[in-house]
């Protein structure tokens, strides 16, 4: 007599096959983390949470927030570099692109030591809502060479430089992903990997990276418009205060294209900068530091800040807790975090640099009411140039610095009104405020049907 019996179940399937002798491999220190937890550091750990805290207020549905909190692609690369003495030396770069939907990635090419890609995930996500709250049609990106740039000679950095390029060749493109500058990688790394780029396809395409030399089709003024963006922002803030930057006293961690041109355009307003600092120090006058004719001279001649005769000198970690009107960080991710958040002396922070603040120190700025003005708005100047450039490339048509510099102002402007009606609305902090406002507009993107997709705002 033949016996029927019903398909096992999922889980009886699963119990049957077991898991295929992979369990003991699985359970190895080297395999803690999730599928595609390759990613998940400090920084990365930080941005997620900046999105779940907004996700929350939005109401975002799983379905979206699992395809928002980690990366669409990313790529490992290693390349060999011969080196000027001979040797051969193998570099690791990456490139991550966190979603695809908006329209081509957009994202900035560094080298430094602590680049990984974890860095490069938390930075494009970050740069995905950056673009969605400065309406920009473009998703984020991230890319760069593990190296310290200041060990390496002309040559040397240039063979770098195209090596990478043609390592990513495959992910960019004017209509896929457009490279630009980021730490320590300006104009001429962006020429370098225009060429290599160029030379792969047959012909010149200046549309495939931003902040290229103008001769290249570069935007005027691209290189300090990260820092005057952030002037913008805080002449906007300072003004909701009933103040003008006139006067104020001024203290920015970060001394290269975004802080010196932060400090640079301060001056010109009549700010009072009492205390700048780079990588290797700083310096601190209570009275003011002459930026122009002394910092900026100094800069020039030495590379860094150290030795500088004006002022008293200070540590780069040392100066975000020199007392002041407005804090500017400039310079690199989590510096201001829970160990020296209580020992900010500012009224307003307003964030100059991608992921200057841990969460845990939001918290406690939050507690001692410092506002703070976050990197999605203040750093938004240099991807709103790099589009100002790319749309110039597109079309073979370029506009005046003067109306660069005004509809960067008006972009912004007009992103610095939707957080702060959002923070009304909402009664959250400007971070969540400013977050809500991207997550809700790629939302929309990813899942056409706002009222599914998020609670109505």
């Amino acid at each position: 007599m033949q016996t029927f019996t019903s398909d096992p179940t999922p889980d009886q399937t699963i119990d049957r096959r077991g898991t295929g002798g992979w369990q003991e491999v699985l359970d190895t220190d080297a395999h803690e983390v999730a599928p595609g937890g390759e990613w998940r550091n400090e920084l990365h750990r930080v941005a997620v949470e900046q999105f779940e805290r907004a996700a929350k207020v939005v109401g975002l549905e799983q379905e979206i927030r699992a395809r928002l909190v980690e990366p669409r692609r990313s790529l490992t690369v290693n390349f060999p570099v011969r080196r000027d003495d001979g040797t051969v030396e193998t570099f690791t770069g990456y490139r991550v692109q966190h979603t695809l939907t908006m329209g081509p990635t957009k994202g900035g090419v560094r080298c430094a030591p602590g680049v990984s890609l974890g860095e490069c995930a938390a930075l494009a996500m970050w740069m995905t809502f950056k673009c969605a709250l400065l309406g920009l049609p473009f998703g984020g990106a991230k890319g760069g060479v593990r190296c310290d740039p200041n060990r390496l000679s002309e040559r040397e950095k240039e063979q770098v430089t195209r090596r990478y390029a043609a390592e990513i060749i495959s992910m960019i493109g004017p209509d896929r992903d457009i490279p630009a500058p980021d730490l320590a990688t300006g104009e001429r790394e962006m020429a370098w990997m225009m060429d290599t780029y160029s030379q792969q396809v047959g012909h010149s395409v200046p549309e495939v990276v931003t902040g290229k030399p103008t001769v290249l089709g570069g935007c005027d003024g691209r290189a300090s418009a990260t820092g005057l963006g952030a002037v913008f922002v805080t002449e906007r803030a300072l003004a909701m205060l009933g103040r003008s930057i006139a006067g104020q006293r001024f203290v920015i961690q970060g001394f290269g294209d975004v802080g010196s041109a932060v400090a640079r355009e301060l001056s010109l307003r009549g700010g009072r900068v009492t205390g700048v600092a780079d990588v290797g120090g700083g310096v601190v006058d209570t009275e003011g530091l002459d930026v122009p004719g002394c910092l900026l001279a100094w800069q020039r001649e030495h590379g860094f800040l150290r030795g500088c005769s004006q002022g008293e000198p200070v540590g780069r970690m040392a100066i975000l807790e020199t007392p002041c009107d407005v804090l500017v960080p400039a310079a690199l991710e989590r510096q201001i975090t829970s160990e020296n958040a209580e020992r900010i002396d500012a009224q307003l922070v307003v964030e100059a640099a991608n992921g200057p603040t841990s969460p845990e120190a939001d918290a406690i700025l939050a507690e001692h009411g410092i506002d703070v003005f976050p990197d999605l708005l203040a750093s938004g100047g240099g991807v709103i140039a790099s589009y100002f450039e790319w749309v110039q490339d597109m079309q073979r048509y370029a506009w005046s610095p003067e109306e660069t510099v005004q509809k960067l102002e008006v972009q912004l402007s007009e992103a610095f009104d939707r957080v702060i009606e959002a923070r009304r609305r909402l009664h959250v902090d400007l971070r969540t405020a400013a977050q809500t406002v991207a997550i809700a507009r790629v939302a929309e993107a990813l899942w056409p049907d706002p009222l599914r997709s998020v609670r109505p705002l």
